[in-house]
C-alpha cells in the first residue's frame, strides 16, 4: 500500500512539474533583442601590420586561443596570436577536462596534448556527504578505450598547445598586451597592442576574436556582460596522498559550501575549498589558515585530513573569484568573443574548457566554406548562427554548472535541505539515475531537455521521501517549497542562456543561414 501512495504521488507531482516547465517554456520562448554596439576608435600613430598577411587576429593564448589558432591555421588561414603573456600559466582552476572536452580535443588533433604532462585519467565521480559516500561512473561503455576524462596542471596543458600552434607555418605568435579594438564606421577593423618591449603596434585582419580569458577587458565592446561571483575559491596542493576513490574527482557536500578533490599528477592533488561570497578570510593575518582547520578539515574524509592540514601548514594558499556570465552577445562586424570572454559558468562541474573546445567545433565548421572573410557584414550576419549552434552543450553545461553548485551548498531551509540530501540519495541509486545526470555533466550527452526532466526527478524524489511513510500538512507544505525551491533554481538559470536558443533552436532564422558565397 505505501509503495503505491508513494507512485502515486511521484506520477502526480512529476506532471505538475512537467506541465509547469511547458507552460514557462511557451510563455518565455522569445529571442532577445541586441543593443547597439559602442566601440572605441583610436588615432594613435603606430606602426601597422598590413591586413594582407592576416585572416584572423586572436587575442589570447589560453586553452580556447590557442586551440583555435591551431585550428584556423589547419584550415589554411594566416592566423596572428597576441598572448599578454607567453610564460607557463599558473592557474587553480581549468584542471579537469571532461570526457566530452577530450572528445572535441580529438575532433580537432590536440588529444596529444594531454601526453607527457603527467595527466592523470578520470573516470567519474565520488560525492561525500555526512559520513556516506557514492561513486558516479562516466557513461564510456560506447566509447573508444583511450576516452576519458584528463586532469592536469593547467599551465603544462597549455604550453603543450601554444607549441603546436606555434609548429604550424601560418600561425605568428607574439607576446604583447592588446589595448583596445581598432573599429571604424562600426566595424572592428583589428587590434591596437603594446609589444613586449612597450611599443605600440597596430594589428589589422579582416576578423578579430577576443579569447582573452575571465578578466577580459575588452568584452565590454562586444557584448553586454553580466558578471556574478557566487563564491570564491581557496586553493591547495596535497601531495604524496591518496584519493579513496582513484581517477575520480571527489566532491564533498560540505557546511557551508562543496570541497573538491582531484589529482592533477602523480604525486599531486588538487584541493579547492569553496567560500560563498566575493571575499575570503584574511591570508596575512592567519584568519584563511584557521578557517580551513577549524571548519573545512573536519569535514574531509579522513584519508585526505593529513595532508590537508599539511598542505595549510605549508603556507602555499591560492585564491580567485568564481565567476559565472551568460552568453548575451552583440553581434558585430569584424569580430567574436569566445572563451572564458564571452561565456562563464561555476566551475564546481569544470565544464569550462568543455565549453570552450566545443565552440571552437562550431566555429571551424562555420568557416570552412568559406574562402574571404574581408565582407565584414555579410560575414557577421552569417556569424549569429554561431550563437545557436553552440546552445546545446553551452546551455547544457553552464544550467547544470549553476544548479548544481546551489543545490549542494548547505542552507539553513528545511525544503533545500531536503533538495540537497534528495539529490546525493538519487545519485545513489545507479543505473538510469546516475548515469542520465553524469552524461550530461561530463559533456558526453548536451540536451537541455534531458536536464530539466533529471532536475524536476531528484525534486519529486525528494517530495516522494517527505510524503511516505504517512503525509502530513507540514511535510507537504515542505513538499511544495522544495518544488518551487526547485523551480526557483533552474529557472532564472535557463531564463539568461535564452529559453527559445536552448529548447527550440529550429524555430531560430539564424539556425538555418546557409555560408555566403565569400
Amino acid at each position: 500500500m505505501a509503495d503505491r501512495l508513494m507512485l502515486a504521488s511521484l506520477f502526480v507531482s512529476f506532471v505538475g512539474v512537467i506541465l509547469f516547465c511547458v507552460s514557462f517554456l511557451i510563455k518565455s520562448g522569445r529571442s532577445h533583442k541586441s543593443t547597439p554596439v559602442t566601440t572605441k576608435s583610436t588615432s594613435i600613430s603606430t606602426e601597422c601590420r598590413s591586413g594582407d598577411e592576416t585572416d584572423v587576429i586572436i587575442v589570447g593564448a589560453g586553452v580556447a586561443g590557442a586551440a583555435l589558432a591551431h585550428t584556423l591555421a589547419k584550415d589554411g588561414r594566416r592566423v596572428h596570436v597576441i598572448e599578454r603573456d607567453l610564460t607557463e600559466p599558473d592557474r587553480i582552476v581549468g584542471e579537469l577536462l571532461q570526457p566530452g572536452g577530450y572528445l572535441k580535443l580529438m575532433e580537432l588533433g590536440l588529444e596529444d596534448c594531454v601526453e607527457d604532462i603527467d595527466a592523470q585519467r578520470v573516470f567519474g565521480y565520488a560525492l561525500f556527504k555526512d559520513g556516506k559516500n557514492t561513486r558516479l561512473s562516466y557513461p564510456l561503455e560506447k566509447f573508444h578505450a583511450d576516452v576519458a576524462g584528463r586532469s592536469f596542471h593547467n599551465g603544462r596543458f597549455i604550453q603543450k598547445m601554444r607549441e603546436k600552434a606555434s609548429s604550424l607555418p601560418t600561425i605568428h605568435l607574439e607576446q604583447g598586451t592588446v589595448v583596445s579594438l581598432l573599429e571604424e564606421g562600426g566595424t572592428i577593423k583589428g587590434a591596437l597592442y603594446k609589444t613586449k618591449s612597450g611599443k605600440e603596434m597596430k594589428a589589422y585582419a579582416p576578423l578579430t576574436i577576443v579569447c582573452d580569458g575571465c578578466f577580459s577587458n575588452l568584452r565590454r565592446s562586444l557584448c553586454n556582460p553580466q558578471v556574478d561571483v557566487p563564491s570564491c575559491f581557496v586553493g591547495l596542493i596535497l601531495e604524496n596522498c591518496k584519493l579513496p576513490y582513484e581517477n575520480h574527482g571527489h566532491v564533498v557536500l560540505a557546511d557551508p559550501s562543496p570541497i573538491l578533490f582531484y589529482r592533477i599528477s602523480s604525486t599531486e592533488i588538487r584541493c579547492l575549498v569553496d567560500v560563498p561570497g566575493q571575499k575570503v578570510p584574511s591570508i596575512s593575518n592567519g584568519d584563511l589558515s584557521k578557517y580551513l582547520k577549524t571548519v573545512v578539515a573536519p569535514q574531509i574524509p579522513v584519508e585526505l585530513k593529513e595532508g590537508f592540514i599539511a598542505a595549510v601548514e605549508k603556507g602555499n594558499i591560492r585564491t580567485m573569484p568564481n565567476r559565472s556570465m551568460p552568453a548575451v552577445p552583440q553581434p558585430t562586424p569584424g569580430a567574436l568573443l569566445m572563451g572564458d570572454a564571452f561565456n562563464m559558468r561555476h566551475p564546481l562541474t569544470g565544464g569550462g574548457m568543455t565549453v570552450a573546445l566545443s565552440d571552437i567545433v562550431v566555429l571551424r565548421n562555420l568557416l570552412r566554406p568559406l574562402h574571404d572573410l574581408h565582407d565584414s557584414y555579410t560575414l557577421c550576419k552569417y556569424l549569429e548562427s554561431f550563437y545557436t549552434l553552440r546552445k546545446p552543450v553551452a546551455s547544457t553545461i553552464n544550467t547544470l554548472a549553476g544548479a548544481l553548485y546551489k543545490v549542494f551548498c548547505a542552507s539553513p531551509d528545511k525544503a533545500r535541505q531536503e533538495m540537497r540530501e534528495a539529490c546525493f540519495d538519487y545519485l545513489s541509486l545507479g543505473g538510469v539515475f546516475s548515469n542520465g545526470p553524469v552524461s550530461l555533466l561530463s559533456g558526453l550527452n548536451p540536451r537541455p531537455l534531458s536536464l530539466v526532466i533529471h532536475f524536476f526527478a531528484v525534486a519529486v524524489y525528494g517530495v516522494g521521501r517527505l510524503l511516505l511513510p504517512f503525509p502530513s500538512l507540514k511535510r507537504l507544505w515542505i513538499g511544495a517549497r522544495l518544488i518551487s525551491g526547485a523551480s526557483g533554481i533552474i529557472f532564472p538559470i535557463i531564463k539568461a542562456e535564452g529559453v527559445r536558443q536552448m529548447f527550440f533552436p529550429a524555430t531560430v532564422a539564424a539556425y538555418y543561414r546557409a555560408p555566403p558565397p565569400l
